[in-house]
């Protein structure tokens, strides 16, 4: 299994990627004496006997009721089970231990004032697969991701549920299977645990990481639309895009001359096409894609800066003995990327359906009626263009802002929260649904290809219809087809078309 080493506050989006994919983690060897000095600085905070923000008070609209020091481990204890109280399915193993991974980082920054113990847990359970259950809904994305953090460190101190390989088990059963002890939790502890954005961040980097995946996915489709309706390679001219100077526009028209050059489709018609330009879902591929590819890159700084950050609060300064109250916990930055995820996810299948439905279209595309060669007796590509449109429907409904809403909670001490959890909750849905219709255009767009026998498109795009072709045969009669998008679907989320097309560089989410 590959391993990532997580140097805390330089950790690589790659290394996430890597983490979200399902590489394990550990820590650098230089964070264990920050780690210490900032738990041996809660211990000289507390001698000072003056009342701190989580550490010898109640929480939010509680924080003025001082607790005693006989009470403090049952204080940091009770914070954790009282805010368990997430509800919904749980979230996806892979999400949840890279939030595992985020925390663990956090904490290791020396500034959550936890002890060496309870990161040498975290970073256990994420070695050995020990992943908590997590039920998926109950963070507003303020005060930190509290619900969803607390699930995890219930889990720590032996408490929920642990999903271990395929099997959910009673967390101390889990850990004791596992070699490992639950905690006592020392003062701060249980805050620090669950205060933060992790669970959010972590629902967003993931998103983002199948929507990079989802970019150059239908960048390939969208050459091979191009090809199948015998369109112009002329919009994707770079000296049209030097003209407009936006970075992910001129990467994609590069792209996609790239995908197309040296085909004998496109050398067919250079001459005496009567045609003067070609619809927008095929001429503005590069300025749609490329604004898409943009946004996604904005969302991952501010999403690369996230992970590396600290999200606490109090926050502990060791080298001053000082605990500061702030709002590192509001998660309007997730909430913002993720938005703008949602964007762009939604408009890479909202122009991939304008091409499917433009290539069922004899009108547009020249091709035989929904892509069948008896039109009439069988219905070839009409229905899953249908299915292409609802898909896209439905993430336009799901790519409202989520930050523009909030609702005061903690009896108003808490009056504006981000939202950030459900804003990056939503989106790998989203990008399941956006990934089927790249699925379906796949399916058109090498049928209407089909047509153009013996005439072949470029190299790398023959490449990714041999790969479709070697599971999913020519439509000659109406059949079965949602095997036949099932296979198209399963290509798209592997990665592979990307990987066929391989000979030409894609652009990425890391400019």
């Amino acid at each position: 299994m590959i391993e990532v080493v997580l140097n805390p506050g330089e950790v690589s989006l790659a290394d996430w990627k890597a983490v979200y994919r399902g590489a394990s983690a550990r820590l650098h060897p230089s964070a264990a004496p920050v780690i210490a000095a900032s738990a041996a600085a809660v211990e000289r905070i507390l001698a000072k006997g003056q009342p701190v923000y989580g550490i010898n008070t109640g929480f939010g609209k509680l924080a003025s009721v001082r607790i005693g020091d006989v009470d403090l481990e049952a204080l940091q204890r009770n914070i954790v089970l009282s805010h368990a109280a997430g509800t919904g399915a749980p979230s996806p193993v892979p999400v949840i231990r890279l939030m595992m991974a985020l925390k663990l980082a956090s904490l290791a920054q020396g500034a959550s004032g936890v002890r060496p113990a309870t990161t040498d847990l975290l970073e256990a359970m994420l070695l050995k697969g020990l992943t908590p259950v997590v039920p998926c809904q109950g963070s507003v994305g303020a005060s930190g991701d509290l619900a969803p953090l607390s699930h995890m460190a219930a889990t720590m101190i032996g408490v929920g549920e642990i999903f271990v390989g395929g099997a959910r088990l009673p967390a101390a059963q889990a850990l004791a299977e596992a070699g490992l002890s639950p905690l006592t939790l020392g003062p701060k502890e249980g805050l620090a645990l669950l205060n933060g954005t992790q669970f959010s961040t972590a629902n967003a980097l993931a998103a983002l990481f199948d929507a990079e995946r989802l970019f150059r996915s239908a960048l390939v489709t969208g050459a091979l639309s191009t090809e199948a309706a015998k369109g112009s390679d002329t919009p994707f001219d770079p000296r049209i895009h030097a003209l407009r100077r936006q970075p992910g526009q001129i990467e994609t028209a590069a792209a996609l001359r790239a995908l197309m050059a040296s085909s004998a489709i496109r050398d067919s018609h250079r001459e005496g096409d009567a045609r003067v330009q070609d619809p927008y879902c095929l001429r503005c591929q590069p300025q749609v894609m490329g604004a898409a590819l943009d946004v996604l890159r904005q969302a991952a700084a501010t999403l690369a800066a996230e992970a590396n950050g600290v999200s606490d609060n109090p926050l502990i300064f060791a080298d001053t003995d000082e605990a500061l109250s702030g709002g590192n916990f509001h998660a309007e930055p997730v909430a913002f990327a993720a938005d703008m995820i949602a964007l762009a996810v939604c408009e890479i299948g909202s122009i991939a359906e304008r091409r499917i439905a433009m290539l069922v279209d004899p009108a547009c595309s020249g091709l035989p009626a929904f892509l069948t060669p008896k039109p009439g007796l069988n219905s070839g590509f009409m229905i899953p263009q249908v299915t292409a449109a609802a898909l896209v429907s439905e993430n336009k409904q799901k790519a409202y802002p989520a930050s523009v809403d909030s609702i005061p909670t903690s009896a108003n001490q808490e009056d504006h929260v981000s939202m950030a959890a459900h804003g990056a909750r939503r989106l790998l849905a989203m990008v399941e649904a956006a990934e089927a219709v790249i699925g379906i255009e796949l399916l058109a767009a090498v049928q209407g290809c089909d047509f153009h026998a013996p005439l072949t498109s470029s190299p790398p795009l023959e490449a990714v219809r041999k790969v479709l072709r070697d599971q999913v045969p020519h439509l000659s009669d109406d059949r079965h087809f949602h095997p036949d998008m099932e296979a198209a679907n399963a290509l798209v989320r592997s990665g592979t078309l990307v990987v066929a097309a391989g000979a030409v560089t894609l652009p990425g989410v890391e400019a």
